[in-house]
């Protein structure tokens, strides 16, 4: 199969964005360099922006910095204003969000929709309320504990969730009194475009937010080693986690990171099985198996193995490929070749490795234009192997049998990850004590809702700090003790 050239469905605006956005102003950045915005699904460049500089980076921290004190000093209610104004900004270009992700990351539109555009909205709302509400202080003895905005924030976001992922650094940031710093993707860089339409629009004061776009050795490098951005708050890769811990290490800056994951779905005996596998599936594959927290070990005990491997291949088939316009498609393209073919390696070793092919897998017919993947399941993977330990970012499910309850929580805990999970029972007294047992940051019993006032953030190797909800603003504080 083939797809054709979709019609244009960016705003004309986003087509050439040469600017940064620095000091409340779109202004021209240092140098002259451009990077080419592609889409996914045909390959083709549908606009460019700048490649910034440690030059630009500079202006916009020393922005930033310069905005800190009147920003820190508004009150709950001056702030929680500005949040709501930019909430209706962006509500009113939700269609034009959702249409620039669906293009330049290739989600279907109607998860772009609903997920990507719907779920930071709601993120943005809860900031609003947080925002408002008068900071904690507490008397411990003579003592009063206070909590003071931590200062100039630089913000380096992934290309998975390009709103979303802003949004859950952003929105706390700036409730809490920051002043905030803006790295988008290289990837998907527009999606942050239209935001900063939208902040000019609310009428944020100048400096308060600030966006530089570019690459992650150039402008992530830049912000993350500055001397004048006291919290670096990064999501991403673990080895590039790490790598901004060491350039915030040389002058002590704080850090929050939330990094990769390797979640495991256990689903127990008494489960419901075909709902489990359903929402499991369908949970691994959301927005093309690119999602952090995606469930992408399936553990199901020996007595019920063969019966799931049916269900799971029976679901993943309902999973068609294509336009991410059509409103037929489930599954879009990776967001560029190197991913897909990171994620084919992926393919190819398990199957080298022994791991029996289910569904998918390197011959799956796939749309011949654009960077598309066939959804892949593999059973009888050893919890050791490549394909259980390392994150694929993909749309690629492994199933291990178990043989009892300790077994599962020994093979899910077998990871250097810890950032989601999942339990299914219908016994929930027996799925809550599972999922205590878990050693990850977040755990669904029997497929319930996401949260978004709830701590999100991992164990282990997915990360430092908490984003979301009361938590996630804490991370954006100082505690002060003032003696009496």
């Amino acid at each position: 199969m083939d797809l054709a050239a979709p019609p244009s469905q960016l705003p004309d605006s986003l087509r050439l964005r040469h600017h940064l956005h620095v000091g409340g102003e779109w202004t021209s950045p240092a140098g002259t360099d451009l990077i080419d915005v592609e889409n996914p699904s045909t390959g083709e460049r549908v606009g460019q922006v700048p490649a910034g500089t440690p030059a630009d980076v500079d202006r916009a921290v020393a922005a930033a910095r310069a905005a800190f004190p009147a920003w820190s000093a508004a009150t709950p209610a001056e702030r929680s204003a500005h949040l709501d104004r930019l909430h209706t900004a962006l509500t009113t270009r939700a269609d034009d969000l959702a249409r620039t992700i669906t293009v330049e990351l290739g989600a279907p539109l109607k998860l772009a929709t609903r997920v990507q555009v719907g779920l930071p909205l709601t993120v943005l709302r809860d900031h609003v309320a947080l925002a408002a509400r008068a900071p904690v202080e507490e008397s411990i003895g003579n003592s009063l504990v206070v909590r003071e905005p931590i200062g100039v924030v630089g913000a380096i976001i992934p290309w998975n969730y390009p709103l979303h992922q802003v949004m859950a650094k952003l929105a706390p940031a700036l409730a809490a009194g920051c002043t905030v710093v803006l790295k988008p993707s290289e990837l998907t860089p527009l999606t942050a475009y239209l935001l900063f339409d939208a902040v000019a629009e609310a009428g944020l004061p100048p400096g308060v937010l600030n966006l530089v776009p570019g690459t992650g050795p150039v402008v992530g490098e830049a912000l993350a080693g500055h001397p004048d951005v006291d919290l670096v708050s990064f999501t991403g890769s673990t080895a590039t986690g790490a790598r901004i811990m060491r350039a915030a290490a040389d002058r002590i800056a704080r850090v929050a990171l939330e990094l990769g994951g390797k979640s495991a779905n256990v689903i127990l005996p008494d489960a419901d099985l075909a709902t489990a596998v359903k929402v499991g599936v369908g949970n691994a594959l959301l927005n093309s198996g690119q999602t952090c927290t995606a469930w992408t070990r399936m553990l199901v005990h020996r007595d019920r193995y063969d019966e799931a491997l049916h269900l799971i291949a029976t679901a993943v088939a309902g999973y068609r490929l294509g336009d991410p316009f059509d409103p037929a498609t489930r599954l879009g393209p990776l967001v560029s070749a190197a991913q897909a073919e990171r994620v084919r390696g992926h393919i190819d070793r398990a199957l080298a490795d022994g791991a029996r092919l289910v569904v998918g897998g390197p011959d799956a017919p796939v749309p011949t234009r654009g960077h598309f993947v066939a959804p892949t399941v593999f059973a009888d993977v050893h919890p050791d192997s490549a394909l259980a330990q390392e994150e694929v970012f993909g749309p690629v499910l492994a199933v291990i049998p178990f043989a009892d309850t300790d077994e599962a929580v020994a093979i899910a805990n077998n990871s250097k990850y810890g950032l989601a999970g999942a339990v299914w029972s219908a016994d929930t007294d027996a799925a809550l004590a599972v999922a205590r047992r878990l050693r990850t940051g977040a755990v669904d019993i029997n497929g319930a809702p996401f949260n978004p006032l709830a701590p999100f953030g991992g164990y282990k190797q997915s990360g430092l700090g908490r984003e979301l909800g009361v938590h996630g603003l804490a991370e954006f504080c100082e505690l002060k003790a003032i003696q009496r």
